[in-house]
């Protein structure tokens, strides 16, 4: 155990953290050439698509130091966007120190300040790097400055490194080595294992991801899950490369992964603890906190899918991605779907991409919403995310919105437009402290739901994306709430139907019902698109009926033939209207993203 050294990658979204993670894999040859190429761990697709870290990647490595000693550095490469920060909060659980990586040319951003506290608050022992150094025009002396002034850590302790060049590789590995500290346990102890990620495998079941603390798992063994004392017999074990590396053992103080033929998907649960059947460890792992999710939306089979292989397809990317949430529900128009709680909007969009990328599903997704706190009249308070569970307007005592606390990192240069974007989405500014280095650090207070759609788009716009967000929620505060239902022909679509204050619904319901205009298709009869707050219609917009000439074939002739025709149409299409429905494409669910 003395030669281990647990530790994770953490930083801001672009800051170089995969590309450092390629140097370090090739200095200690854990990977042959033939093999490399960029962003190695960003194993998915989709990943290496949009440049981005989504999934927290487990690697093992082999370092001979100095002091001629052989240690084993188990790395976890994180993400850096803000929607995925529980990702990176089960990297630090299973290490001992983290690598603080800050990008050379852009200093310390809104995610690097929000990862430094994290860590800090989970006593990690934190090694800075200021990356990318071998670019031209960098400031070092201003990005240590802002270092020690926005993080509180020593300057004078930080590594100076490329990830492209390879500079600085040996001085972060030998850091590594003498900074963090070796894990604590002891493998004669009661086995404890800690359950920090998972997958599914078609052929071998669940493949599961473990940090062990104490006592030793070896292939053989009747281990028991504690959360739900089901038992398996453990089949394989081994450690993580880029492959599955099988192992006689794995002791108090490793990482690596346990095959025990589980093929029922909702036993294994993140965060859970693996002791064996006897000589059972006596209390659990702490685990992970309770998951918040920030965003909620329902997903419902498209025209290629069916509800048996949504159920199948959410079950196993559950597995692999334990930070969102889902239950059953059902819509009128759309029928059984899955209503999910995500941690942002690009972690829906992501779960999204993947459920059709990796199961080939076409799905219809509503309108994104936030957790309404609603206290009824009779005293009981419920949360609400989904339109479908608004109580009636008479029973509301009183609702309440969802706040966070956004911190905002800009250059001097684009303050006044950032502060303007922030009035406008019902702000609250609680500090404003310009910094070393031509810096602003804004800290407004903003509801939840005006973060929800363009105000990333816009943030970034406002400041020629040069400004870095970071938010995290704080409370519940009153608001005039209200259900804005959207009619078809007379019928509400409840898959449509969203939840506004009071003071914006009006011209939220007129903008959707504008947008569905265009996007949904021209019937054989008129349909009236109408935005409705319980029974008072307060936006409408009419679809006119598909026209045929019935008249072409009459030349000449009484004026009372030509009329007979006429309303002989105009019998057909009133009785199409009455028994027919509008069918609604696509584009109709994703119109509500696209209003202002």
């Amino acid at each position: 155990m003395e030669l281990i050294r647990n530790f994770s990658i953490i930083a801001h979204i672009d800051h170089g953290k995969s590309t450092l993670a390629d140097r370090l894999l090739e200095y200690t040859h854990t990977i042959d050439k033939r093999q490399m190429r960029e962003q190695v761990l960003d194993t998915m697709e989709l990943e290496r698509e949009r440049g981005i870290t989504i999934k927290a990647h487990p690697i093992r490595m082999e370092y001979k130091a100095w002091d001629e000693k052989v240690y084993t550095l188990n790395l976890i490469d994180t993400p850096g966007h803000v929607d995925f920060t529980y990702e990176v909060s089960r990297s630090l659980e299973a290490t001992e120190g983290v690598v603080l990586l800050i990008d050379a040319s852009q200093g310390v951003e809104a995610q690097t300040l929000a990862h430094t506290l994290l860590a800090r608050s989970l006593n990690k022992t934190i090694i800075p790097v200021i990356n990318k150094v071998d670019l031209p025009n960098v400031d070092i002396p201003l990005v240590k400055k802002q270092m020690e002034e926005i993080l509180g850590l020593n300057p004078n302790k930080s590594v100076l490194a490329s990830g492209k060049e390879g500079i600085g590789i040996e001085e972060l590995l030998e850091s590594v080595v003498d900074e963090i500290s070796p894990p604590k346990g002891d493998p004669n102890k009661p086995l404890k294992a800690l359950i920090f990620d998972s997958w599914f495998d078609v052929y071998r079941g669940v493949i599961i991801y473990v940090r062990v603390f104490d006592g030793q798992l070896k292939p053989g063994m009747e281990i028991k899950l504690m959360s739900n004392n089901r038992t398996y017999i453990v089949t394989e074990i081994g450690v993580l490369k880029l492959d599955l590396i099988p192992r006689d053992k794995l002791q108090a103080g490793e990482v690596g992964y346990v095959i025990a033929g589980i093929k029922n998907l909702v036993d294994v649960k993140i965060g859970d603890t693996i002791t064996t059947v006897y000589f059972s460890a006596k209390e659990a792992l702490p685990g992970y906190r309770e998951l918040k999710p920030m965003v909620f939306c329902s997903f419902y089979p498209g025209v290629n899918a069916s509800f048996p292989e949504l159920q199948n397809a959410v079950e196993k990317l559950r597995l692999n991605d334990a930070s969102w949430l889902y239950e059953p529900e059902s819509s009128a128009a759309l029928g059984f779907g899955y209503r999910c709680g995500f941690l942002g909007l690009l972690h829906m969009e992501i779960i999204s991409e993947r459920l059709y990328r990796e199961y080939q599903l076409d799905l219809i997704s509503t309108a994104p919403s936030v957790p309404y706190r609603i206290t009824r009249k009779n005293g009981q308070v419920i949360i609400v995310d989904t339109p479908i569970q608004f109580p009636n307007v008479a029973e509301i005592a009183l609702a309440e919105e969802p706040y966070i606390k956004a911190t905002v990192l800009v250059p001097n240069d684009y303050v006044g437009g950032v502060l303007r974007l922030l009035q406008l989405k019902r702000g609250i500014q609680k500090s404003l402290n310009y910094l070393e280095g031509n810096r602003v650090i804004i800290i407004y207070e903003l509801p939840l739901a005006e973060v929800l759609f363009d105000f990333y788009d816009k943030l970034k716009s406002a400041s020629r994306g040069y400004a870095s967000l970071d938010y995290e929620l704080i409370d519940y505060r009153p608001l005039k709430l209200v259900k804005v239902d959207i009619l078809l022909a007379g019928e509400i679509v409840d898959a449509l139907s969203f939840l506004v204050p009071f003071e914006r619904a009006y011209q939220r319901g007129k903008d959707l019902v504008v947008k569905l205009k265009e996007v949904i298709p021209r019937q054989q009869f008129a349909v009236a698109i109408q935005a409705a707050i319980g029974g008072k219609i307060i936006a409408r917009e009419t679809i006119p009926a598909l026209k045929k000439d019935v008249t072409a074939k009459c030349y000449g002739g009484d004026i009372t033939r030509k009329r007979k025709l006429w309303e002989k149409q105009k019998e057909g299409k009133a009785r199409r209207k009455e028994f027919s429905k509008v069918n609604l494409p696509k584009e109709a669910f994703h119109a509500i993203l696209k209003i202002e």
